[in-house]
């Protein structure tokens, strides 16, 4: 994969003739990509999800979030993994979680080794709305689960409507099992919505510019009849390296 920088790719919805601050991309246009990954690499890569600790740093003990973390950088055009280290955002962009280092137990060796997540990171990469130079960033990966029951629903965005403090965050769904809600809503700056849609099917997402808008998830709640559902989650960051050393 070149480093040379991208340009943005022109998404309807811009008003101003600029591309727009965010983009939707159905399954199916994921799944053509990873085309060349067999159905036996992408079972792997979606059952990873089911080794995912808890996150102890979630407020009141709360247990519904499971979660693993990584980051990568490129190096003569390859995408390097980094050491294992702790994920820091500040409390002007994540004011009930910010402000501490979260070491986050870290992807499992099959996941970092995985061409099924390469794919995902440079399909990503190659469609974000906004210049992006891989040669001088950074992404994160984080893998997510959320699960609800009947007497807690489960809070993919704890925080509300907010900012994860990156240049480009992708949202992919990788399962969705027994739950209803779950909307993904984007605002602009002025937190006025613009967008909002569910996504439902594995490889369904959303990548925006986490610069020019905010982001939210509603609640999920189990489907009538079971005791427990589940949103499992691939959150992909893109981020200026010297953004990253700062806030470290």
């Amino acid at each position: 994969m070149t480093t040379e920088a991208i340009r943005p790719q022109n998404t309807p919805g811009a008003s101003d003739g600029t591309s727009a601050p965010y983009r939707y991309f159905p399954a199916a246009a994921l799944k053509q990509n990873l085309a060349a990954h067999s159905e036996e690499q992408l079972k792997l890569f979606l059952e990873s999800w089911e080794d995912l600790p808890v996150d102890s740093y979630m407020k009141d003990g709360a247990d519904y979030r499971r979660r693993r973390y990584g980051s990568f950088h490129w190096a003569a055009g390859e995408l390097v993994a980094d050491p294992a280290g702790v994920f820091h955002q500040t409390k002007e962009v994540n004011s009930l979680h910010g402000g501490v280092d979260r070491a986050f137990p870290p992807l499992s060796d099959s996941v970092l080794e995985s061409g099924v997540l390469d794919s995902l990171i440079h399909f990503f990469m190659a469609r974000l709305p906004g210049e992006f130079d891989p040669a001088t960033s950074g992404v994160g990966v984080h893998q997510i689960r959320i699960t609800a029951t009947h007497d807690a629903d489960g809070l993919p965005a704890p925080e509300g409507i907010h900012e994860d403090g990156h240049h480009f965050v992708a949202q992919a769904l990788m399962r969705r099992i027994d739950v209803d809600g779950g909307e993904s809503q984007i605002f602009d700056r002025n937190r006025r919505p613009i967008y909002h849609t569910t996504l439902l099917e594995a490889f369904e997402s959303i990548v925006i510019d986490d610069r020019r808008v905010f982001h939210g998830v509603s609640a999920i709640r189990p489907v009538t009849g079971v005791r427990q559902g589940i949103r499992d989650m691939l959150l992909i960051d893109y981020f200026p390296l010297q953004d990253r050393h700062a806030d470290a």
